[in-house]
């Protein structure tokens, strides 16, 4: 679904990151924001077949300038996020389109609430051994490598600096992802690498929301 053109087009934009342009070349933008609307479409019908998925929403391509140097107006990519059915369901699939071999697959926690992260925590101090496993296992590092997302330099109040799991417990962020070339985008088993990289981080969706989903003895707040 996702052609030369549409990556010439993100890079024409890069290059005339201004007003005039892109109003002049706004058909093309759209032509092509309808391809990526209906690959994201696609994706969710796939996801659906095993997984509970509230719906998709894709960012707007209007870059929030009011509180950045760099004041480009446009993004130069398309991207967005499938959201799992919340409160029983945590995490979400994130899918960016971007040329230079920057395009990305994955999903995370981007910003976990208070509440959440210190829930988190609670059970990695507790006992991390799960995640560890799901995180390390073979495939699952061949497909995301490492961890991603900012963390703290010190143990969070509460927590002992000494703690096992101290390494994930700093976190604040809890990020996989993969990158994709442009010849892998646009070749035909695109969809079946991206759906293959989201079934692969479910079993990190699940944990959590086992965690989230229970307090710290393990009862469901949930009914």
């Amino acid at each position: 679904m996702i052609t030369e053109e549409l990556f010439q087009f993100l890079k024409d934009l890069e290059e005339n990151n201004n007003r005039e342009w892109f109003n002049e070349n706004k058909p093309t933008y759209q032509k092509h924001h309808k391809t990526v609307k209906e690959l994201f479409q696609s994706v969710q019908d796939e996801l659906s077949q095993t997984d509970q998925i509230d719906g998709h929403k894709i960012y707007r391509i209007y870059r929030d300038v009011r509180f950045s140097k760099d004041k480009s107006p446009y993004k130069k990519h398309f991207s967005g996020y499938f959201a799992r059915v919340k409160p029983l369901l945590r995490g979400g699939y994130y899918l960016h389109i971007e040329p230079g071999n920057k395009s990305i697959v994955g999903g995370g926690f981007y910003g976990p609430n208070t509440d959440d992260l210190k829930r988190i925590r609670e059970e990695l101090s507790y006992d991390a051994t799960e995640l560890r496993n799901i995180i390390d296992a073979p495939s699952f590092k061949e497909t995301f490598g490492e961890m991603y997302g900012e963390e703290l330099k010190s143990a969070p109040r509460g927590f002992d600096k000494n703690d096992p799991a101290i390494d994930l417990i700093r976190k604040k962020q809890f990020i996989f992802f993969r990158t994709l070339t442009d010849e892998e985008v646009m070749a035909p088993d695109y969809m079946e690498k991206v759906m293959n990289a989201f079934i692969e981080i479910r079993p990190f969706f699940d944990f959590m929301s086992n965690v989230l989903t229970t307090d710290s003895n393990g009862e469901p707040l949930y009914k």
